[in-house]
């Protein structure tokens, strides 16, 4: 089973993590963890920074943390293997 995604406009992403830390009332993003997350820090950086989409699942329980609705961010979901590199015969070029 592949989990969902969460994916947000561009630059959007931080700004959610920025209001879930006040929300919060977190001192930054590394307070998140107290809140008995399991998500090594390195991995909820790149959710901080955009590089990584955030599960729909852990997007749910920040969204409930902060008290926020997560229908009134306008965020789409996309699949769990949304973006993956094609890997074995198809992902080959051909040769020219």
């Amino acid at each position: 089973m592949v989990l969902r995604r969460v994916k947000f406009r561009k630059g959007m992403q931080k700004k959610f993590f920025d209001r879930v830390v006040a929300g919060m009332s977190s001192p930054s993003v590394r307070g998140i963890l107290q809140f008995g997350f399991d998500v090594p820090y390195s991995t909820l950086k790149n959710y901080y920074s955009g590089v990584r989409l955030m599960p729909e699942d852990f997007f749910r329980d920040l969204c409930h943390l902060a008290k926020t609705d997560p229908d009134d961010l306008g965020v789409e979901f996309v699949s769990g293997s949304w973006g993956q590199v094609i890997g074995g015969r198809k992902g080959k070029r051909k040769k020219l």
